[in-house]
């Protein structure tokens, strides 16, 4: 018999929970520089660049991968023979681990879970409650797995019920392309196939825990139908030439991961969920001898980059001498770097502005000629000016946009992903521009920010508008200001290059 004292468990959520939030897997950073060497198209290139840039900063500072560091997802498969020695509920242990690795303050993490979720939607301040999955099997030890999963990736996740004839991969196939860039490409998609409807879901995301091995399947063949399935996928949706952050290139997905159960003989269900460019999981056993021990990672994982090396072929921009003339010589994937004084704003902060803007009265900050970062950045600690503070997805302000535009005389935009038709139309009508930073770089980005202050709705936390003044930010021509856009461009052209080259997809 295992006796598993609370404590013990609370302590390795906590320890699992802040490793993930600074630690790549060492499989993902293996995929990713592979992913780098073979990219080809040069803006594409420097956004992997900066994501594993970013990634070793992350593990030699010990700060967040990404400024959202997700709600928590923890599987624990309990061993029949296993005793507890506790007063909480399973439940009550798990978010007391959450509640913990949220509020460390030596790296504190955002806490981005919001109760009531379909009214008030009040952050309950420290990410709790997580989601929790049991399974009681044989056996004398605790195995767990621990997950933070990020918003954008997780907004792009899709179900449907096929017919049994139908094609999963031409579904799959079908549906990737309108995902967007929202879920930060490269990464991993996980599929679930067949149960019920929430059992695919758990399939799906359960799917992206395995380790990222699709190399080891190209070299040998493939042993059942589910494995088949990965191979066609990976190369079909990097046939696609969406590309890191959806720029356009070789590399969309760096592996796909396949889980399938029995079904009823008229449904066939598929769930497909990405993993984001921030890929944080972590699995662990305990058989009572008390707290999980976490391996530290090998430094010389990560490939010798520096962001340097490419900044010479980088335009510098003033932001207080930038005019709208000089926007229009900017051409879409020229790689930028903004000095000077940006606002932020989010959802929340854009729905109390159009509320101000409809009621006729004055905002807080003017917009006028300035740009506005989307972004919710994490909370500093020690001498940070800011915590990491990379781009949410720029998709949610789009409804905002126009009257924005019209009524504030707001010069551009800076944020991750694509914008909608309405959206580019709009930055051409008001001869604006849309920039894009990029998704799993926060810490990174947050080095560029030397000033931050909150000048508007202080209670909206992270939502909060402040003057960030920042030196170097880099970020790419997304949007011009004729209203082109280079996720409508880009894919386009690499897709065709793809199928020209004949390339097979293929990790060096």
């Amino acid at each position: 018999m295992t006796i598993i004292r609370q404590e013990h468990l609370i302590d390795s959520i906590v320890n699992a929970l802040q490793y993930i939030s600074y630690y790549h897997p060492p499989d993902f950073i293996q995929a990713m520089t592979e992913a780098y060497y073979l990219e080809k198209n040069p803006t594409a290139k420097d956004a992997i660049a900066q994501i594993l840039i970013n990634s070793k900063m992350c593990a030699t500072g010990h700060r967040p991968i990404c400024q959202d560091t997700g709600i928590v997802t923890i599987w624990l498969t309990i061993g029949m023979d296993v005793r507890w020695n506790a007063d909480l509920s399973l439940d009550e242990i798990c978010n007391e681990g959450i509640r913990r690795a949220y509020q460390d303050p030596d790296n504190i993490l955002r806490a981005s879970i919001v109760r009531d979720p379909d009214g008030l939607r009040e952050n309950s301040g420290d990410n709790t409650p997580g989601v929790i999955h049991y399974s009681v099997v044989p056996g004398n030890q605790l195995s767990v797995h621990v997950a933070a999963k990020g918003g954008g990736s997780e907004a792009k996740s899709k179900f449907v019920m096929l017919c049994p004839s139908d094609s999963v991969v031409d579904w799959i196939l079908e549906t990737i392309p309108t995902m967007g860039a929202g879920w930060c490409p490269p990464g991993i998609l996980g599929v679930g196939i067949g149960g019920t409807a929430e059992k695919a879901m758990l399939l799906a995301k359960e799917s992206l825990l395995d380790a990222i091995d699709i190399k080891v399947l190209q070299q040998r063949q493939p042993k059942n139908r589910a494995e088949v399935l990965r191979l066609e996928l990976y190369e079909k949706i990097n046939q696609l030439g969406i590309g890191a952050q959806g720029l356009g290139g070789l590399t969309t997905v760096l592996d796909v991961k396949v889980k399938d159960y029995p079904s009823h003989a008229v449904n066939k269900a598929v769930a497909i969920i990405p993993n984001c460019a921030a890929t944080r999981h972590i699995h662990f056993t305990l058989n009572g001898t008390g707290t999980a021990v976490l391996p530290v990672p090998d430094l010389n994982l990560w490939p010798a980059l520096n962001q340097k090396m490419s900044q010479d072929h980088m335009q510098r921009v003033d932001l207080s001498q930038l005019s709208r003339n000089m926007m229009k010589t900017f051409k879409l994937g020229d790689i930028l770097l903004l000095s000077g004084k940006i606002l932020t704003g989010r959802d929340a902060a854009h729905k109390k502005i159009i509320d101000l803007l409809n009621a006729k009265q004055a905002l807080p900050v003017s917009l006028k000629d300035r740009f506005i970062y989307y972004v919710g950045p994490v909370n500093p600690v020690r001498d940070e000016v800011v915590g990491p503070a990379g781009p949410t997805t720029s998709t949610r302000m789009d409804k905002f946009t126009h009257q924005l535009l019209k009524e504030t005389g707001l010069m551009g935009m800076i944020g991750k992903a694509e914008r909608s038709a309405d959206t580019c139309q709009s930055i051409k009508t008001f001869e604006s521009i849309y920039l894009m930073a990029v998704g799993g770089a926060a810490y990174l980005v947050s080095q560029a920010i030397i000033k931050s202050t909150v000048i508007a709705f202080p209670e909206l936390g992270m939502e909060a508008i402040y003057e960030f003044e920042v030196k170097d930010m880099p970020v790419v021509v997304a949007v011009d200001s004729q209203g082109n856009s280079i996720h409508e461009v880009g894919p386009k052209k690499w897709q065709q290059y793809i199928a020209a080259e004949s390339l097979p997809i293929k990790l060096a």
